[in-house]
Order: C-alpha cells, then sequence, then structure tokens
C-alpha cells in the first residue's frame, strides 16, 4: 500500500534516510518509545532523546510493505512493517526510494556523508538555527580558536522554514568563504533540553566537532491588516449566511484595501467539489477542500470569505488549524438565524422537499447541524437588515485591525 506522512513525519523520514538520525535505520516501536520515555535510550540502552514515530491509518500485518509518499505522490521509502498497533502507530526499517525533492531549497539539502566529504577531516562548528543569527563576530571568533570550518544548519521545518534558510545565507556572505550552509528540516520538540540534545546529535552527524545553538525564532506578526485573513461563515440554509458574505465582498472591495477571495458554498460544490454527494465523509471533504483554498489565499496576505454551511464542528475546527497553520488570521462568523425562520423563508423550497423526503441527509432536518461554541461572532437576521448584518462584520474586522 501507499500513505502519504503527515509534514513532521516526513521531516523525520527525511533525516532518517540522510543518515543525520543515526543509529536509527526506521520508525521506533513500543518497546524503544517506552525506553525513550522513561531513560533517553532506546530499547538496547544506545543513546536516544526524542520519539521518532509514524502512525498508519491502515490495516497491516508484520511484514507486510508500505510505500512512503512525499506531498506530490512521489516515492521517498518503503517500510518494512515490523509492528503495527492499533492506534496506527507502524515501526519497522526503512529503504530509500529517490532523494526528496519537495519543499524550497533542495539544492542546500545534503547528508551528511556529502558534508564530511566536503570537510575532509577538517574540524567543524556547527550551528544549529531556528532563527537569525545575532552576533556573527562570536561565531567567527570561536571558529578561528578552534581552527574550525564554520557549518550552519538551518533547521528548515515548517513554515518559518524557508526564512530560516534565507537568513543563514545572508549571514554565510559576512563569514569566511569556506562556510558550508545545509538545509536540515529538524522538527522542534516541546521540551527545550530534548530539542538541543538532539539538536547535538544531528549536527555531531554532519560531521560537527563543536556545536553552537542558534537563538529561538523571533515571531514579530506583520500588523493585521497586512495578515491573511479567513471570514468563514456557518449557517443553516436560508439563515442569511451567503448574503451576508456577498454583502462584505462587496464592501471589501469597495473599500480597496484588500485582495478578496469569496468561496460560496453553492459555488465550490458546481466547479471545486463536483461529483460530491451530501454523504458526511463527502460534506466533510467539501469543507476541507474549501478549507485549504482559503488557507492558501490567506498565507499570501490575502482575505478570503467563505460561506458553506459547514454543519460538523470537528471539520470547521480542521478548518481553523489549516489557516493558523500558515500564520493567517481566522474569524468564524455563525449566523444563527433558527430553523423556523430558515424554513419559512425557504426561498428554494429546499425544506419543503426534505420534509416529504425527497432530499435526503438535509441538514437540520435528517441531518445534525452542530452549533458553534467557538463562533467569533454570532448573527440572527430574523429581526436585522442585510446592511445591518454586514455592517457588524465590517465593525469586527475594523475592531480587530484587519481592515482600516
Amino acid at each position: 500500500m501507499e500513505w502519504t506522512p503527515d509534514p513532521r513525519e516526513l521531516a523525520d523520514l527525511e533525516l532518517l534516510l540522510s543518515g543525520a538520525f543515526e543509529p536509527l535505520t526506521g520508525f521506533l516501536g513500543h518497546d524503544d518509545l517506552h525506553a525513550v520515555h522513561e531513560r533517553g535510550t532506546l530499547a538496547d540502552g544506545t543513546r536516544w532523546p526524542a520519539p521518532v514515530t509514524l502512525t498508519v491509518q491502515a490495516d497491516l500485518a508484520p511484514g507486510e510493505e508500505v510505500t512512503l509518499l512525499d506531498p506530490e505522490g512521489l516515492p521517498l521509502a518503503a517500510l518494512s512493517v515490523a509492528a503495527h498497533e492499533p492506534d496506527g502507530l507502524t515501526s519497522g526499517p526503512i529503504k530509500s526510494l529517490g532523494a526528496p525533492e519537495h519543499g524550497p531549497f533542495a539544492r542546500l539539502r545534503r547528508t551528511p556523508a556529502q558534508v564530511k566529504d566536503e570537510l575532509a577531516g577538517r574540524s567543524a562548528l556547527a550551528v544549529t538555527m531556528r532563527g537569525p543569527l545575532d552576533d556573527l563576530g562570536e561565531i567567527v571568533a570561536t571558529a578561528k580558536e578552534l581552527d574550525a570550518t564554520i557549518l550552519l544548519l538551518p533547521l528548515s521545518y515548517g513554515e518559518a522554514g524557508p526564512a530560516i534558510v534565507r537568513a543563514a545565507l545572508r549571514a554565510k556572505e559576512k563569514l569566511p568563504a569556506d562556510t558550508i550552509v545545509v538545509s536540515v528540516p529538524l522538527a522542534p520538540r516541546d521540551e527545550p533540553e530534548i530539542d538541543l540534545e538532539l539538536r547535538e546529535h544531528v549536527a555531531t552527524a554532519y560531521g560537527a566537532t563543536e556545536h553552537l545553538a542558534g537563538p529561538d525564532p523571533v515571531h514579530i506578526p506583520g500588523p493585521p491588516h497586512r495578515r491573511g485573513l479567513v471570514v468563514f461563515f456557518t449557517g443553516l440554509s436560508g439563515s442569511g449566511k451567503s448574503t451576508i458574505a456577498r454583502g462584505l465582498r462587496d464592501a471589501l472591495l469597495e473599500l480597496g484595501t484588500r485582495t478578496v477571495t469569496y468561496l460560496d458554498g453553492d459555488v465550490v460544490r458546481h466547479l471545486l467539489s463536483k461529483g460530491l454527494t451530501f454523504s458526511k465523509a463527502d460534506r466533510d471533504l467539501n469543507i476541507r477542500r474549501i478549507g485549504f483554498v482559503a488557507a492558501e489565499t490567506a498565507r499570501h496576505g490575502g482575505l478570503a470569505v467563505c460561506a458553506p454551511i459547514a454543519p460538523y464542528a470537528a471539520t470547521r475546527e480542521e478548518v481553523r488549524e489549516m489557516v493558523e497553520s500558515v500564520g493567517a488570521d481566522f474569524l468564524l462568523v455563525h449566523v444563527a438565524t433558527p430553523l423556523e425562520e430558515c424554513e419559512r423563508r425557504d426561498r428554494k423550497g429546499l425544506y419543503a422537499k426534505a420534509r416529504a423526503g425527497l432530499i435526503p441527509e438535509f441538514t437540520g432536518i435528517s441531518d445534525p447541524y452542530e452549533e458553534p461554541d467557538d463562533a467569533d461572532l454570532e448573527i440572527d437576521t430574523t429581526h436585522i437588515s442585510i446592511e445591518a448584518a454586514v455592517s457588524r462584520v465590517l465593525d469586527t474586522l475594523k475592531i480587530g485591525g484587519w481592515i482600516r
């Protein structure tokens, strides 16, 4: 079977394949994980600081082979299953099927063996970076004292990764000419001591004789009016959410201060989600697709307005996480017009058909709507005009600084 690991697992996979996680030859199983948590070693007593795990949600048996794919579907490695737990935890050795090509700065992703060959036995001062370097003079002085080549290892995991690599390349311009830069997708660990120990282990794998841990990244978010934003409307059919969302879009376009993308539930179903049914699985997939497009819009500083029914709380939370994971903001607007009022309006005759059993799985009638308890704004359009509802959303955006 084929499986695409999540971003953290992909980063660990790349380090396993490159040899940076030596002596590991694959993902850890139950016994090794227990030993890591209890003693900071593998089950055989070898020092190892952090879990390196893979979860595969499928029925697997020992001896089966799983092809691990990158996000674009290219095979990276073959995993020979040693054990598969009920929660999906899968362990076993891996073998490479091809060099990783996904992600930026691929030319700077080198194996420890390649870097050691370039060092040719010279001492190396490795500097692991999760943010810009403050004092290059100290690094130069330390390297000179040790008679060592400087090895910059920007830890390029996640959304901040490209910026960290760029900071390393800028630093290289002010460092000795033989300075080496290698992009290392090492995901951070929660405990600072464990994270530092893992950084030291990776630095040693790349040939370091000394290691300096660079500063943690300093995240300074831009002003709200320059950050990406997703305004996500949810509510029953006929609640007025699409009309408010269109009014918001038009008002924002008139202001002209933000780039606006509008994703209406009905329009998306005709294009992005054509062919999907109204089963729970397909409803969730439809919302995830909307969330993905909205997050990509917000990633680049745009403002996305979405207006699906989005009846399930867990899926709305997934969209929030998608958006916030790219450094953008998420505003959930619950158009809380009661079912009775929505049914009274029923311009399309959908509720009448649902009551007659002609439309199965209709939200509010034969399928549930899970009202949000995390809405940033709640609007009931029973007794207010659409213009007033749009003004409430605009006021919220102005107060939050998202528009000026």
